[in-house]
């Protein structure tokens, strides 16, 4: 990360200690994240087309990671071969076309709160399915496997409570005291989803997040034998461009439709293809690598604070009873898988500590003991930060 500043930033970045740089770069990513929901929204309402903003982002998206995927990945990268081509599909398949297919069928319907708000259970479902798979193990006769079903169990009831229940509106942002300018009325006029199906749009957004869970579950055997993330990371969007491309000329064959009409279109869609999906996804890469996965979790609830500030200012939107409560449900929920994966990870030392200082230098290998992640979802990484 410290490498790609240029000049006297560069200089000035690396004096930081690199805790503080975690820390800046995770704030700066849920503010880059939390800032592609509002605008997401915004250009929907706006009248841009669901598929052309998929479409028009992933080409942006692809275009920023190919060079750094060629260069930075040449020692890395195996050859290619069929078998690969048909999983970079299906992993495109799932974490492309399905993930971002139902994200905006679910924005299009809901507002960028709720759909912040649900994604924070993905930590739980990819917990769940980690288990149904017997990638990762559940000991119930521990502390830390009880706090991840239970945070699982939150994180469905969260997620049940947002889809089942609106309730009333406890907060509606007063309106300006001054007419606003042009440009901020384009914001203000779009409002929330009124009128919409509120409860398929929390079910398309239960896909996202299912979709989103397998993603990151089946990438695990890819990358442990073609590790080289960036560029499986192209592959998978370059897929997903074409499959999206396939059901574009089945869906959308107005002309009309793939011109950008406004300043505010074409600013959503380089927002979404830059600041979403290029520059964030080289910011979590290089959190998760020096930070960890569990680090980088924690910071999850953060967007869904900053999108209701954004949405609430720029959109307009209305609170709801229903999603106030699924969203706390949902993040006591991480916190308590989070705690459960960080005990897990404590005992696991602990244990082999203590075996190695039994031992006492004798050849027996510690390494029989077995963790309850049986095939990691991400290389094991240090998450004491």
């Amino acid at each position: 990360m410290a490498d790609t500043v240029p000049g006297g930033s560069r200089r000035i970045w690396c004096s930081v200690p690199e805790r503080l740089q975690l820390h800046l770069a995770m704030l700066a990513l849920q503010f880059g994240y939390a800032g592609f929901h509002v605008v997401s929204r915004a250009a929907l309402n706006m009248g841009i087309s669901k598929i052309v903003f998929i479409v028009y982002r992933n080409i942006i998206a692809l275009l920023l990671l190919l060079p750094f995927a060629y260069f930075l990945e040449k020692k890395d990268r195996p050859g290619i071969t069929l078998k690969f081509l048909v999983q970079f599909f299906l992993l495109a398949l799932v974490g492309i076309t399905a993930n971002q297919g139902f994200y905006f069928l679910g924005l299009d319907n809901t507002s960028p709160t709720f759909a912040s708000a649900i994604q924070n259970s993905v930590p739980a479902i990819t917990f769940l399915m980690a288990a149904l798979l017997r990638i990762e193990r559940v000991q119930l006769d521990r502390k830390d496997g009880i706090a991840k079903v239970a945070g699982t169990v939150f994180c469905v009831a969260g997620a049940s409570v947002i889809t089942l229940y609106k309730g009333p509106t406890i907060f509606t942002p007063a309106p300006p005291l001054h007419e606003p300018t042009e440009y901020a009325s384009m914001f203000l006029s779009l409002g929330d989803a009124k009128g919409k199906n509120w409860t398929l749009g929390c079910i398309y957004l239960i896909g996202h997040c299912l979709s989103w869970s397998g993603w990151l579950v089946l990438q695990a055997p890819v990358l442990k034998k073609y590790p080289a993330r960036l560029s499986v990371t192209s592959y998978t969007c370059f897929f997903g461009l074409l499959q999206f491309l396939i059901i574009a000329a089945f869906t959308e064959r107005d002309p009309h439709a793939w011109v950008i009409h406004s300043g505010g279109e074409l600013f959503s869609v380089f927002y979404a293809g830059v600041v979403a999906s290029g520059i964030a996804f080289a910011v979590q890469i290089w959190c998760i690598d020096k930070g960890g996965p569990v680090f980088v979790a924690v910071y999850q609830p953060v967007q869904t604070l900053v999108v209701a500030i954004m949405a609430s200012i720029a959109l307009g939107e209305e609170f709801y009873l229903g999603g106030i409560i699924g969203a706390v449900l949902i993040i006591v929920g991480l916190y308590l898988v989070l705690w459960g994966k960080s005990e897990e990870s404590k005992f696991a030392k602990q244990k082999v500590a203590i075996l190695s200082t039994q031992d006492h230098g004798s050849n027996r290998n510690p390494g029989h003991i077995k963790p309850s992640l049986a095939q990691p979802l991400l290389s094991p990484t240090s998450d004491d930060v």
